[in-house]
């Protein structure tokens, strides 16, 4: 694939020696590590396919590249925040407190969370999300019952599962991937198998019911990863028996290591996911600090770039490592190029 180098106007060439005396040199970012490689991967394309320095790519989940977004305006701060979930409204406020006023959304196209074992493991081929429920919930129901959770193998709440003890690697907090799988999975899970109604009839409102639906087993059945993917891969590798939460990405690049389980029928993969069909699909964002366009150089260059067909469309790079491309991708450029901030200014 060939990319076209990007021009600038004589005058932007002029604005920007100006304030390059004060202002870094390279965009920064940092948030999600599902978006991660995607951001990675565009950061290299356009160090290398424009004048501008390659950016600054770092990890260390959603909430937490939100939170240093969030922060401030300045050079001292960082440019974009790379999410797997849409930012929250109180991280808006927390922003808005610090000055971060003007924030511009960006969705870059669609990811699934995929449930994955030791691709020499146990046949994990087939859950629900009642399954993924009675394995981790701290409460579950047994003979009509909400009781503490009593499964300790996969096979004692479903006979086509394997008989062997259940260990999950999920997602810790700070991770949008964690927000995705507690609402699509553990929350359905537990509508799914009665828990939440028997919660609410023993006395629970359904606020509290739908809180207590997200919470999951201490017992060290399930294990919070608060690293990357490659944390919960190590972790695989070490435990034969467990499964292990990913981005759809992830996995594919991995397929040499893990093997993938359908959720409620469905195989994920790009065209699943584009169709709708597969249940634990996100979309992916990142955000712009839209007080630092123009004073950082590269920055609203990088965020066109990034959208282009050429990189995030159906044939694009992205798309490769396991992006769906965003069927709204050309609304998203205008915005961009309007520099269109949450809320409809610009």
């Amino acid at each position: 694939m060939s990319f076209v180098k990007l021009t600038t106007s004589a005058l932007a060439l002029s604005a920007m020696a100006a304030t390059a005396a004060v202002a870094r040199d390279q965009v920064q970012i940092a948030g999600s590590s599902t978006v991660l490689p995607y951001a990675s991967i565009v950061a290299e394309l356009f160090g290398d396919n424009t004048d501008f320095p390659t950016p600054v790519v770092e990890s260390g989940g959603s909430s937490a590249g939100l939170k240093r977004f969030c922060q401030g305006v300045g050079t001292e701060h960082t440019d974009i925040a790379n999410a797997s979930r849409a930012i929250r409204d109180k991280e808006i406020q927390a922003c808005a407190e610090a000055g971060v006023t003007d924030i511009i959304e960006v969705r870059i196209g669609y990811d699934g969370i995929v449930f994955a074992s030791q691709i020499d493991g146990p046949a994990y081929t087939a859950f629900t999300p009642s399954d993924i429920f009675n394995a981790l919930a701290p409460q579950v129901m047994v003979d009509g019952e909400l009781v503490d959770n009593p499964h300790t193998q996969w096979s004692d709440f479903n006979a086509d599962l394997p008989a062997d003890d259940i260990l999950a690697f999920i997602p810790g907090t700070k991770h949008g991937t964690r927000e995705v799988f507690e609402e699509k999975v553990i929350a359905a899970g537990c509508e799914a198998t009665g828990a939440m109604e028997a919660m609410i009839a023993g006395g629970m409102s359904e606020d509290d019911a739908e809180d207590a639906c997200l919470s999951v087993r201490t017992d060290g059945r399930s294990v919070d990863i608060d690293g990357d993917y490659t944390e919960t891969l190590a972790s695989i590798d070490a435990n034969a028996n467990a499964i292990g939460v990913f981005g759809l990405a992830f996995y594919e690049n991995n397929t040499d290591k893990l093997k993938v389980a359908t959720m409620s029928g469905v195989q994920p993969t790009t065209e699943t996911i584009a169709a709708g069909e597969y249940p634990v699909s996100r979309p992916l964002y990142f955000y712009i600090k839209k007080a630092h366009i123009g004073v950082i150089p590269g920055l609203k260059e990088f965020a066109e770039f990034f959208v282009s067909d050429a990189v995030a469309g159906p044939s694009g790079p992205l798309a490769a490592y396991g992006l769906v491309s965003d069927p709204e991708l050309a609304a998203t450029q205008a915005m961009i190029a309007d520099e269109q901030t949450m809320g409809g200014g610009s």
